[in-house]
């Protein structure tokens, strides 16, 4: 389409089988396909009380009668999205996308022609970003603006296709990348992705290999993608293109989308990956470049803000409670056995939380969010020595990043600039033998490290499902010419949300909240601060 820039402003057959083939041709150069792999009580001081502001940027002054126009005011400023509209002289065309049967009526001649579809989603619609009214800063989690925990509406764009689209689908290039590690359900979001595309009309799509590092590494030649290569993607887990951490400069990687010709482009990732989004999106408005990019949240650790959850998290929890399950049998049939489980969770415990909760079976979780001490009268070796005494077992669930700070720092980072944790999984389980050791108590520790497990499995069906539904709303975004925007739920309902908003820092369990509640509840922990 022309455009004038604005001067102003477990599963396997022999199909499968050619499927892997095909990968890795494209990201190896040779076929690496393998048959095995197709087999299968502390007194505490009374804290203050803190009202706790939320999603606000503004400084407002609750004795002015207008604070709450004002908030709304600016909340409507930095949930607008982006559009390419905002430096082109755009005009729309009417949508490729329709879903409506192409039949005649029968019955009367006078009957009305069955060719319309109310499919499509008003671009005035919104969903609610909370529901819940709170009515002190006492009530468990409550987020309140003001200290009177004043109801204000907080709207958000809802997701979908619209009725008219600012691309003409035989034009457009896609690219889709997978960046960051591997998390189940992104073979399902790039199956969508491809569908919905195929749907508009779109004939070049292509996926990008290894992440980022496929726009500038030297014999990485881009992946031709289509609706018959990846129908059956879905029934495996990694990335059927390929993952990586960090990458070249954004400049270099615009280069690259630029040389490509690339109209749309899809990123499936994390906070950083969002980031690095959200830096491509920046460039390419710099250089007045009709280029819609878009991002699909993924993560395993939940801890992007604002949104419900992120896809694979779901598959995560589940894995993560067949490893619970486990420790759980091998610490009832020891004697004096102590099942010790470690759960990924770089910055946050949703997953330790979330697998406590749903396996039942476990005594103790530490989540980052929650310090504690491991010795001393109120401890958790204390804690651990009541129930052995008690019970004669019990299970801990620890998140990686939980008591980071009783251990040392070496300060490292990955590729993607993530601080390398050090290891408290294997650090508990040397402070428990020493501990039992040391009281003359025999225990018999089993150390249950799942980290790879409960990412590299294929989504279950909850998962699949909202993969699913963020792929697709991901294409209908870019065609409605939105760009620097992720594909998201939020209140069960699913929108779509300015990168810049979801990128300012990790979402954390809310110590104070129903859910970790929920959780204390059920393991029947102390506070061991």
């Amino acid at each position: 389409m022309a455009a004038a820039v604005k001067t102003s402003g477990g599963f396997c057959n022999t199909q499968q089988q050619w499927l892997h083939s095909t990968r890795d041709l494209f990201l190896h150069g040779s076929t690496h396909s393998n048959a095995k792999e197709c087999k299968s009580k502390k007194a505490k001081k009374p804290t203050s009380l803190r009202v706790k502001a939320t999603s606000t940027k503004v400084e407002l002054d609750f004795n002015d009668p207008s604070w709450k126009q004002n908030f709304q005011e600016d909340w409507d400023n930095r949930f607008n999205l982006p559009r390419i509209t905002d430096i082109y002289d755009l005009k729309p065309r009417p949508t490729t996308f329709s879903l409506k049967k192409q039949r005649t009526p029968t019955g009367d001649e006078d009957s009305t022609p069955m060719d319309m579809w109310n499919g499509y989603v008003n671009n005035d619609d919104r969903a609610l970003m909370k529901v819940i009214k709170y009515s002190s800063p006492t009530s468990a989690g409550a987020e309140c603006i003001d200290p009177d925990c004043s109801w204000v509406e907080q709207w958000v764009h809802r997701a979908g296709p619209r009725k008219d689209i600012y691309y003409e689908p035989n034009e457009v290039k896609a690219a889709i990348v997978t960046c960051g590690g591997l998390c189940p359900g992104l073979n399902d979001v790039i199956r969508q992705v491809v569908f919905t595309l195929e749907t508009y009309g779109v004939k070049n799509i292509v996926g990008i290999p290894f992440g980022f590092r496929g726009f500038f590494e030297k014999g990485l030649k881009e992946m031709p993608l289509s609706r018959n290569l990846v129908e059956n993607i879905n029934l495996a887990g990694g990335s059927f293109l390929g993952v990586s951490r960090g990458g070249a400069k954004t400049s270099e990687i615009v280069d690259s989308i630029q040389a490509r010709r690339i109209d749309m482009l899809f990123v499936l990732g994390g906070n950083g990956t969002h980031a690095g989004a959200n830096a491509i999106h920046d460039e390419c408005r710099k250089r007045k470049l009709k280029v819609s990019v878009v991002a699909v949240p993924k993560t395993i650790d939940n801890d992007i803000p604002l949104m419900d959850k992120t896809f694979g998290f779901d598959t995560a929890v589940e894995e993560a409670q067949r490893a619970i399950n486990s420790a759980y049998i091998e610490a009832r049939s020891a004697y004096h056995g102590i099942g010790l489980v470690k759960l990924m969770g770089r910055s946050s415990g949703f997953i330790a939380m979330h697998a406590s909760l749903s396996s039942g079976q476990v005594d103790v979780c530490l989540i980052p969010e929650v310090s504690f001490a491991l010795d001393g009268e109120y401890g958790v070796l204390q804690h651990l020595e009541q129930l052995i005494k008690n019970k004669g077992f019990c299970v801990v669930c620890v998140a990686e990043a939980a008591g980071q700070e009783l251990l040392q720092n070496s300060g490292a980072t990955d590729a993607s600039g993530n601080t390398i944790l050090s290891d408290i999984g294997v650090h508990m389980q040397q402070k428990i033998k020493t501990h039992f050791k040391g009281i003359g108590v025999h225990a018999d520790i089993k150390y249950i490290d799942p980290t790879y497990m409960v990412r590299a499995c294929r989504a279950n069906a909850s998962d699949a499902i909202l993969c699913t539904v963020l792929g697709q709303n991901a294409v209908h975004g870019a065609f409605a010419g939105f760009s620097g925007i992720t594909s998201c739920i939020c209140n069960t309902h699913y929108v779509y949300l300015p990168v810049t908003q979801v990128i300012t820092a990790p979402k954390r369990v809310n110590h104070k909240g129903r859910m970790w509640h929920r959780c204390l509840t059920s393991t029947g922990q102390p506070d061991f601060r």
